[in-house]
């Protein structure tokens, strides 16, 4: 007996020891010493009975909390949404054998009760594709199950079952009481997300309007979820990967629980267009819980494409691609997207088509159907199979072809439904109805076109019909993958006992044909394929005549293509992929200080750099009082003012406080804007000794009553006849938009324009004028919601570094220098400032302060969060500011006289 099986039977004989743990304790007890052993406990305790009732395991909590043992050594969860940064890791090592943890709605297993001892009897779910994938996955790690059982299993025997399924299956399950699953799923899933998902709007609610108890239902099974997968969780080493949309909040309970788990997300359902995942009532709850997941990953471009839209157009999320990579920023962490569809299991066929059985099956309606080509159609019973529409273009291709008549049969297998439903019931009802017309239509003595099987088929059987079909049809009018025509061009290759029983030579030619809907993610990778609309009877019976009669050495080609991507791109393959590029996606985990913000669904962790850190009014004033000459940038908009202030003039409260700064003789202020210099001037006309650089420096002066220079005085703006005739073509035709001209750049705005279409027609935009405006002296950014056209060597970094290279040569050399701003052009203030040396006789460095406003990715060093937290800085430093009045003299250099100089 080795050690695991012992110790699980010593906790189960003497369950009464342990008569006030709960289960959940227990199981962390027995995955304990299933994967680490008794010795690596004895470490923190000297026998089971320390373990059990010592602190470490905690078991006096409600059995709502968490074990210890179970928590991020660096962030510990205590399950009441509170961290510590204790060091209390329990037994859990660095060198511990690491997990993946799969979590699923249904756990791939089979169970039945024994009718003689009563006993539960389980068994691996080779079909399901969550047991499949761990085929691909790193040897070097174990695979530990969550999901739910699919029988119900009474609460006296759960606590035994739990134990009995982690011993021998590395399974988890989760025991939702019936009716909280019931809300859950046949409630919220079924009926919200999974017709949303698939397209369907609620435009006559009935049963479907939104109900709020079926959403909390949905809320707390996604919690009892996140309860399981915490009970082996071993945030260091393990990673999680979470499966479909029963499950889409789970992320958000992990990221609570454990601020650096390694998470990872696969949706298995279309993701909706913009248009319809709006009138989800709860949209915003479930897209923010998906982006608490390091690597979301989706079966096509076209899903992933509408959840980055959905991400811009309700998140203001934009997206970038990186050397292939397409990662999302939120919070300071960065979302990657994974696009690849899933795949089948060759083994799992391959042993299909070598089954005995699938030979006498193949044999048998080889025989039944001698001389008939057969077309295959295997499908779930669910409205958007579009079995109907299948059948009516059988209809049409018959009326069309009457010569096919006898000589084609199609043949339905009608997978039975997972769950009763009305709406289902309807639709196999119709599909009955209109088979039976055709066949009564078309049909003769001893021949019907139109075969319905309609019930369990065994995956043998199956595979003989797809061995012996002359085409497939999938025409379904909206999935999320489908695996049929994987399956089928895979058995069309045969095996060796297939071949024998057809009696066909092993060497011998392989061909197949494929009809597919467009709406289906396997579509993009079958390229072979002939797609067709399921709504279009006649073009869809067209392909199928197209299919039935095509040369056999196209047929050849086009099966020979499907084959190498299907055989190549299995579900191993696919697993490999996503566990790769999880790796990669978390691999910055531990770079990073990570904070818990927000309350409920609307919980997420900002990741910021270690040396990243928010201003506070206390750090900064004490090295303000300190020196003695200072130099202080302010950009404007998003700064002084809010980005999305409808008045853009400064409030009196902001000239006060810049007439307080300015008003002390150590310091140098200056606004450092992309506005023009009209306006700028006509808004701080009250400023008398504020600083100002418009149009990112191309002009700028030392106070009110200094003369405006230009940085570029013989710039040539010949090239603005050029651009601006492109940008107003851009600006006529996207609604929104507008064009600013000023003396030195022109600007095209799309902030008010649809957020993808502006986006769009922005990076267009930005390759027309780069290609038009190659061999002119300007460059052409995005910023913003902006593209800008400006001339070469005028950006606010150069203004930074001249006003602070003039206040060393007029010898006050500065010791305090901050800078705050909030986008991309002040980044290069930023950058000046913490790069460039401004005297080389200075005793010692200046203190520097670059902070940027809103915590996200910066050159800067510190963070701010909004035009109030900077006014209420300006505030604190402007009081412990020395008054002007106090001196009796001015220098030049407050009268601007010889202050800025062409650097270039």
């Amino acid at each position: 007996m080795n050690d695991s099986t012992m110790v699980t039977a010593f906790l189960w004989a003497d369950f009464k020891i342990f008569s006030g743990v709960d289960t959940r304790s227990l199981i962390t007890l027995i995955y304990i010493f299933k994967n680490f052993k008794v010795k690596m406990v004895a470490r923190s305790c000297l026998n089971l009975l320390d373990l059990v009732s010592g602190d470490m395991l905690n078991f006096s909590r409600s059995p709502r909390s968490l074990p210890r043992v179970m928590t991020d050594p660096v962030i510990i969860s205590h399950g009441d949404g509170k961290q510590s940064n204790d060091d209390d890791s329990g037994v859990f090592s660095s060198g511990h054998r690491r997990k993946i943890i799969i979590v699923s709605n249904s756990l791939p297993l089979n169970a039945k009760r024994d009718k003689v001892s009563g006993r539960w009897c389980f068994s691996y779910d080779e079909d399901s594709i969550f047991w499949q994938l761990k085929d691909g996955l790193s040897p070097d790690a174990d695979v530990v199950y969550v999901g739910s059982l699919k029988v119900d299993v009474d609460a006296s025997e759960q606590d035994k079952v739990s134990l009995q399924l982690l011993e021998e299956f590395n399974c988890l399950p989760t025991f939702i009481p019936p009716e909280l699953y019931k809300q859950f799923h046949d409630g919220f899933c079924k009926q919200h997300l999974w017709p949303l998902f698939h397209y369907m709007l609620p435009m006559y609610p009935g049963d479907r309007r939104f109900d709020r108890s079926q959403w909390q239902a949905y809320v707390s099974a996604n919690k009892i979820f996140a309860d399981k997968v915490m009970e082996v969780l071993n945030p260091e080493d393990d990673y999680v990967w979470v499966h479909d949309y029963h499950l889409m909040v789970l992320p958000t309970f992990l990221r609570k629980r454990c601020s650096r788990v390694k998470l990872g997300f696969f949706l298995h359902s279309p993701f909706p267009s913009s248009e319809i995942y709006k009138t989800l009532p709860v949209r915003g709850e479930i897209l923010k819980a998906l982006l608490n997941a390091d690597l979301v990953g989706f079966h096509t471009f076209d899903y992933a494409r509408h959840f980055l839209s959905c991400c811009r157009r309700m998140l203001g999320l934009e997206h970038e691609s990186k050397r292939g990579y397409i990662g999302l920023e939120y919070s300071g962490r960065t979302i990657f997207i994974k696009i690849l569809p899933a795949g089948i299991h060759m083994g799992r066929l391959q042993s299909a088509l070598d089954h005995p059985s699938s030979s006498n099956k193949v044999r048998e309606i080889h025989q039944q159907y001698k001389g008939k080509k057969i077309i295959l159609g295997v499908d779930d019973m669910d409205i958007f199979k579009g079995v109907s529409l299948k059948f009516l273009a059988i209809e049409q291709l018959l009326q069309q072809y009457p010569e096919m008549q006898g000589e084609i049969v199609l043949i339905q297998i009608l997978n039975p439904p997972s769950s009763a439903d009305k709406e289902v019931d309807n639709a196999k009802e119709e599909a009955y109805i209109t088979a039976k017309r055709i066949n009564e239509r078309f049909g003769l003595e001893s021949y019907e076109p139109i075969i319905i099987i309609d019930r369990h088929v065994p995956f043998y059987e199956k595979a003989a019909y797809y061995a012996l079909a002359e085409c497939c049809i999938v025409n379904a009018v909206r999935d999320g993958l489908n695996l049929v025509p994987y399956k089928y061009t895979v058995c069309r290759q045969g095996s060796a006992q297939m071949d024998e029983a057809l009696e066909i030579a092993s060497d011998s030619p392989r061909a197949s044909a494929l009809v597919v809907s467009e709406f289906i993610g396997c579509t993009p990778s079958l390229s072979g394929a002939i797609r067709v609309n399921p709504w279009d009877i006649d073009a869809v019976a067209e392909a199928l005549n197209m299919a039935i009669t095509m040369p056999d050495g196209e047929k050849q080609l086009r099966h020979e293509k499907h084959y190498r991507y299907v055989s190549s791109h299995d579900v191993a393959y696919w697993a490999r992929s996503f566990e790769q590029d999880l790796v990669l996606s978390c691999k910055d985990h531990h770079r990073n200080c990570c904070w818990g913000i927000g309350f409920g669904l609307n919980f997420r962790i900002l990741s910021l750099s270690p040396s990243f850190r928010r201003l506070s009014i206390d750090h900064i004033v004490p090295a303000y009082k300190r020196s003695s000459c200072r130099a202080i940038f302010l950009d404007y908009d998003g700064t002084v003012v809010p980005q999305a202030s409808i008045v853009k003039a400064p409030s009196p409260e902001v000239i006060s406080v810049l007439n307080n700064l300015c008003s002390d003789v150590n310091n140098t202020v200056f606004i450092v804007s992309g506005r023009g210099k009209s306006s700028l001037s006509e808004w701080f006309d009250q400023c008398e000794n504020l600083g100002i650089a418009a149009e990112h420096g191309y002009f700028i002066r030392w106070g009110k009553h200094a003369i405006w220079e230009m940085s570029h005085a013989d710039t040539d703006f010949a090239w603005k006849r050029i651009a601006e005739p492109v940008m107003r073509s851009y600006m006529e035709a996207t609604d929104g938009s507008s064009v600013e001209s000023k003396e030195s750049a022109l600007v095209w705005h799309y902030c008010d324009a649809d957020p993808d279409f502006g986006s769009w027609q922005a990076m267009e935009l930005l390759d027309h004028l780069e290609n038009v405006l190659a061999n002119e002296p300007v460059v052409v950014k995005k910023g913003q919601h902006i593209i800008e056209v400006k001339p070469q060597g005028i950006t606010k970094g150069l203004v930074a570094q001249e006003v602070l290279s003039t206040l060393t040569k007029k010898g006050k050399l500065p010791d305090f220098v901050l800078c705050i701003g909030d986008d991309r052009s002040d980044e290069d203030m930023f950058e000046s400032i913490l790069t460039k040396p401004y005297s080389a006789t200075s005793s010692s460095s200046p203190e520097i302060f670059a902070c940027t406003v809103g915590q996200k990715p910066s050159k800067a060093r510190y963070y701010l969060d909004d035009t109030m937290d900077v006014m209420s800085l300006l505030e604190g430093l402007s009081a412990a500011s020395v008054p002007k009045s106090r001196y009796s003299t001015e220098t030049p250099l407050e009268k601007g006289e010889g202050c800025f100089e062409n650097i270039l």
